[in-house]
């Protein structure tokens, strides 16, 4: 058996560090990571993301840290309805358009973009109204009607209204919504900032999918 001396050693390394042997390599690795990019980009701006709930303003039908799937395909051609769950950027709030800000806004690497979400109350053009009853339960009116809303936490635990928390009546400019958060007692919405522009609908969320306990639907609740 022959012996393997340093010098065996350097020719065998330099053998399989030439050029020819590396530029395969590394042209195959870019083009798979460019693939990858590519399709991770159109998938999250066509199809869909995943995203994680981080507060309590969704209770009880969304709890901290689930995780759901937020589908991004009806916006091309359904207008958001009473009752959606929308994830979306917060008015007020300035979204960079720098190519680092595109390149993480969608691929989701390294994003600080900050995104609420919240229920679809009040529909472009029309009048709301948060009232408080003699039995302290606070209701929400549209165009003068009582909307009836069984998906939130609780008819009494909600926020008073104040200069910064505001009731109403509220007209809903045309291209918004009027958000708010099913936890009334713990949900900064649109009572705090306005309306919603509807350019910064990210996507409507559709089911959770962990934790496994948890996996469910998320249904548009229409009950006006």
């Amino acid at each position: 058996m022959s012996k393997i001396t340093f010098d065996t050693i350097k020719k065998v390394i330099a053998k399989y560090t030439t050029k020819e042997v590396l530029m395969p390599i590394i042209k195959e690795t870019v083009e798979t990571v460019v693939f990858v990019l590519v399709a991770v980009i159109l998938i999250r701006f066509f199809i869909g993301e995943l995203r994680w709930i981080p507060s309590g303003s969704m209770r009880p039908i969304l709890l901290e840290k689930d995780r759901l799937f937020v589908e991004k395909i009806s916006r091309w051609y359904r207008a958001p309805q009473r009752g959606d769950i929308l994830v979306f950027y917060p008015p007020g709030g300035e979204l960079k358009y720098n190519l680092w800000a595109l390149f993480t806004r969608y691929t989701g690497i390294a994003c600080k973009d900050i995104a609420y979400i919240k229920r679809v109350i009040g529909l472009p053009g029309e009048t709301v109204e948060i009232k408080e009853n003699e039995e302290g339960e606070y209701n929400v009116y549209i165009n003068g009607k009582e909307l009836n809303e069984p998906y939130i936490q609780s008819k009494t635990e909600w926020t008073k209204c104040s200069e910064i928390v505001d009731c109403g009546p509220t007209v809903v400019p045309e291209g918004e919504y009027f958000m708010m958060g099913d936890n009334r007692g713990n949900s900064q919405d649109s009572r705090y900032w306005g309306s919603m522009p509807k350019d910064h609908i990210i996507g409507h969320s559709v089911f959770v999918f962990w934790p496994l306990d948890r996996i469910k639907r998320l249904r548009t609740v229409t009950t006006y």
